[in-house]
């Protein structure tokens, strides 16, 4: 008897001596996050930078001793802007890679395909560009976050921005796709409400990642708007604009292209981008003049030798949003850091932002203006810069519930 106590004292000692041993190996296992985007395409323009935000911020942290002693990492898929290929690649994160949290998604139909999986699997999403408002509204969850804005932000933005102008005849351009509708329902829905004598008088939808725009820039020629409405982006917008120019479109009519006052399109546009043109952006590297903005585009700039793009600052923000999170919920588990995203403020290149608790839906709102030569600059900026914040034009709490069948 007194061997077999002897023994399994021996044994205790072992287990505790071993235990405390391997947990600080334990403790620095890293902090995965799964990051999703179309690399190819249209999308390419923003998703390439904002791997680099991605990187930049994880560096930062990393430097610094990363979040709660550990270090995070990057796992990088391309969802082709594709939802099922989203799906997949956000399973495979989830189920092989033990991802701890998903981020990214440029793409609205991926990023609602791929938050039906982050519910399923009760991961936290955190969508870094994709603007479909749908995904923190109606088919909003615990799980699924956005650390930018939405399409009815903007569209809402835009509208009252256009309701102040003398134009009554619009139409409606868009990327025939989740967000490409929804931004234009969200636009025209807020404009007649301001003016109801504004007239809708045709729409185009091109397919996402379309090369030949020719019909439908006639389309909309023909039918004499005042105003064009665009939620054509990327590369896309990049290829209507060289496309449409032959036409003299930009000086037959007014345009408004949703977005594409970024830096992700207006440098390869170059000299070919129209001056005068009504733009609005998602970033700009000479607003706010802060301090976090200021670091952010001379680290950017020191890295890559380019000033930073909206795709950057998209990933930068979002991957500090999980990290404050994690920081405030001293936990990785997922509920915990559900808990800590629902109204978190943090201070970011654009200022401070904050995720609503209810929705999930960050306030960041946009800027507006139109193109214009700057000397110091080989491409287009911003003139007559002015911010319409989110909290301004995004539902209140009790329209979402509305919308999510809640009282």
């Amino acid at each position: 008897m007194k061997r077999l106590m002897v023994l399994v004292g021996f044994m205790l000692m072992v287990a505790t001596v071993l235990g405390s041993a391997l947990a600080p190996a334990a403790a620095q296992e890293p902090i995965k996050i799964g990051v999703i985007y179309g690399l190819g395409g249209a999308a390419a323009p923003y998703t390439k930078p904002a791997v680099t935000g991605h990187e930049m911020a994880v560096e930062e942290i990393n430097g610094k001793g990363g979040v709660l002693g550990r270090k995070l990492q990057l796992v990088i898929r391309d969802d082709q802007s594709k939802p099922d290929v989203g799906v997949r690649e956000a399973r495979d994160l989830i189920l092989k890679e033990k991802v701890n949290f998903l981020t990214g998604i440029i793409h609205s139909g991926v990023a609602l395909a791929v938050s039906e999986v982050a519910k399923e699997y009760k991961t936290i999403l955190l969508v870094s560009i994709a603007k479909t408002a749908a995904l923190t509204e109606d088919k909003g969850h615990r799980y699924a976050f956005r650390s930018t804005s939405n399409t009815l932000i903007e569209g809402r933005a835009a509208a009252i921005l256009m309701a102040q102008q003398p134009f009554k005849r619009y139409a409606i351009a868009g990327p025939d796709y989740e967000y490409g509708h929804r931004m234009g329902e969200d636009f025209v829905t807020q404009l007649k409400k301001l003016r109801p004598d504004v007239q809708i008088v045709t729409e185009v939808w091109p397919k996402l990642g379309e090369r030949d725009f020719t019909p439908h820039i006639n389309a909309l020629l023909q039918a004499k708007p005042d105003m064009v409405f665009s939620a054509i982006w990327g590369g896309d917008h990049i290829a209507f604009v060289k496309q449409a120019k032959p036409y003299g479109f930009f000086s037959k009519t007014q345009y408004l292209a949703i977005g594409q006052g970024d830096l992700d399109v207006v440098v390869p546009l170059g000299a070919e981008a129209p001056e005068g043109m009504w733009v609005s952006s998602n970033y700009t590297f000479y607003h706010p003049d802060s301090p976090a903005n200021r670091d952010f585009v001379a680290k950017y700039k020191t890295r890559t030798g380019d000033l930073p793009p909206s795709g950057a600052a998209f990933a930068y923000t979002s991957t500090y949003f999980l990290a404050e999170a994690i920081r405030k919920a001293k936990s990785t588990e997922t509920e915990k850091v559900v808990d800590a995203l629902e109204g978190l403020t943090v201070e970011t290149v654009h200022g401070p932002l904050t995720i609503r608790a209810y929705d999930h839906q960050s306030n960041k709102g946009q800027y507006f203006g139109r193109l214009k030569k700057a000397p110091e600059y080989p491409f287009l900026i911003i003139g007559d810069l002015q911010y319409i914040g989110g909290e301004k034009t995004m539902r209140t709490l009790d329209e979402v519930k509305a919308l999510r069948g809640q009282k």
